[in-house]
């Protein structure tokens, strides 16, 4: 794999980065606002391992459809349907089918109708290219749990009770929707706090996470035939 350096130097540079980004992400937590800095280093994490994908395109078309004329812009294919798919590979990366049918199966497999990551990963990246960085959302989620000699019952922020609802015998304040206080429970309320991206609405750590995992994953498959 003739890129096969360049693949290695940029992911490194993501995980770096990702690796720092961590920090900034909790200060911004803290302070309610993503920085217009934090911003930036998400949008230069994403379009390394967007460049990744794009190498690794011209490595696949360079070892298996160099005997055909390279189009004038070659990147990743990544299409939402398979009918889409093959006609892109035919168009672009003529015969890899038939000529290099594991790398065919890989990135096949990889695409947005079997997995949802590749369509969301080149969402984000074009809005981020051509457009305004993208917003991210803040959200809290309460959880509650509740536990005594019995055992222990908890729920999320999509149950609401009513009035005149007991858990583990113990009566639910409606209007808070935590019990009310007892000596006989434990109840214990957990703020979960994170930055989503609005555009795909994924969460930022998460998703920048996955992307990275996804990227060297497929490197690697791919690497030994390439």
């Amino acid at each position: 794999m003739k890129r096969a350096t360049s693949v290695e130097a940029l992911m490194r540079k993501a995980k770096a980065d990702f690796v720092e980004l961590q920090t900034a992400y909790e200060s911004s937590l803290q302070n309610k606002y993503v920085s217009e800095d934090l911003k930036v280093t998400i949008k230069n994490i994403f379009e390394n391992l967007r460049s990744c994908l794009d190498y690794i395109a011209q490595d696949i078309f360079e070892t298996h459809c160099s005997t055909s004329k390279k189009p004038d812009r070659l990147y990743f294919p990544i299409r939402a349907t398979s009918k889409e798919f093959i006609q892109a590979i035919s168009r672009d990366y003529p015969n890899l089918q038939t000529t290099a049918s594991n790398v065919y199966d890989i990135i096949e497999a990889i695409q947005p109708y079997h997995d949802p990551w590749l369509g969301q990963f080149n969402k984000f990246n074009n809005r981020n290219k051509h457009q305004d960085l993208i917003e991210q959302s803040r959200t809290e989620a309460r959880h509650v749990s509740v536990s005594g000699d019995a055992g222990s019952v908890s729920w999320g922020p999509g149950v609401k009770f009513g009035s005149g609802v007991r858990v583990m015998g113990v009566s639910i304040d409606p209007g808070i929707q935590i019990p009310i206080t007892n000596d006989d429970v434990k109840t214990k309320v957990v703020i979960w706090v994170e930055f989503r991206f609005r555009e795909i609405d994924q969460p930022v750590i998460t998703f920048i996470e996955a992307s990275l995992s996804y990227v060297e994953k497929l490197f690697y498959q791919l690497r030994p035939y390439i």
